[in-house]
């Protein structure tokens, strides 16, 4: 099958007028055809793309369109980590360490630890919902020390020690993401109920991260004293989001240091939107329906 694009050579040329010369697409740089797949989803480009035509496939099965990596919608249809996981690896293998960014959901610590292990100049890391342990974080922490940007919002089984891990390997950290469910609520002495408070992740966000300068903490257990420490040592944060952190009092001191950030989101805004496996990923038979892989070759082996 023969591409052909036509190039205007600005003399006005009108349908049936010589005004255009074609180009043929299979010619063109791979690094040229690269950028005009950038703005194609990542299972798209991975199951259509390489069918149209050898130079195309050359392209796509190389690393040039592999630097980054959005699986984020396709991991909400699919829903299934051992899926995610098979692909997430395949596509890393094409980067052949060019990955700069991989957004993708419900990784587990095989996923994890293939990323980790294979990407030495990972910038962007978005990993909502991954069912990803401490044991795993605190391993391979060392290996994203490039890591700029991390999601890791949702992903229960990551705590206090994994976040300390990830503080102390990744200076150069300015963007961190870390908005979880609602928590529950206790009874109070009084007969009220309150949540439980937990200052563990506030305190290690402000001991080992002092460079973010945007921070999102939707639904955090801490208190005022754990935002104090915060902002008394994140210096530089210009974006802070803290709805739904109902343990902390906006007292005096605390009100004026949040009032000098430029983007404040305080703990009672009523406009966050909370994002959930029920909300996203109700059709599980989407996994087979994506054709990235044939779902029953995947094996599944999580590295703890």
């Amino acid at each position: 099958m023969e591409k052909r694009v036509a190039v205007s050579d600005g003399g006005g040329g009108g349908r049936g007028g010589g005004g255009g010369r074609c180009s043929r697409w299979e010619d063109m740089n791979p690094e040229v055809l690269a950028l005009v797949f950038a703005g194609m989803p990542a299972d798209e480009l991975a199951r259509t793309v390489p069918f149209v035509c050898r130079s195309w496939r050359e392209v796509v099965t190389g690393p040039y369109c592999w630097s980054e990596i959005d699986l984020d919608q396709w991991c909400r249809r699919v829903d299934r980590s051992d899926v995610i996981n098979f692909v997430v690896r395949r596509l890393v293998r094409r980067s052949r360490g060019t990955l700069r960014r991989l957004s993708a959901y419900r990784l587990s610590n095989s996923g994890f630890f293939y990323v980790a292990t294979s990407v030495r100049f990972l910038s962007i890391l978005q990993m909502p919902m991954s069912d990803v342990t401490d044991q795993i974080v605190e391993k391979h922490a060392e290996s994203l020390s490039t890591l700029t940007v991390l999601d890791i919002s949702y992903c229960l089984r990551i705590t206090s020690k994994g976040m300390e891990a990830l503080g102390k390997h990744c200076k150069a950290l300015v963007q961190l993401m870390r908005n979880m469910p609602p928590p529950e609520f206790e009874t109070t002495q009084d007969d009220g109920v309150a949540a439980k408070v937990d200052e563990e992740e506030a305190m290690v966000i402000a001991d080992n991260m002092a460079g973010l300068e945007h921070l999102e903490l939707a639904y955090g257990r801490f208190s005022h004293h754990g935002l104090a420490a915060i902002l008394t040592n994140c210096t530089a944060l210009q974006i802070l989001d803290i709805r739904g952190c109902w343990n902390v009092k906006m007292e005096d001191n605390i009100e004026a240091m949040c009032a000098k950030i430029q983007c404040f989101r305080d703990p009672w805004e009523d406009d966050y939107e909370f994002s959930s496996s029920e909300d996203e990923g109700d059709d599980n038979s989407g996994a087979k329906d994506v054709g990235l892989v044939d779902v029953d070759t995947c094996d599944e082996t999580d590295d703890d």
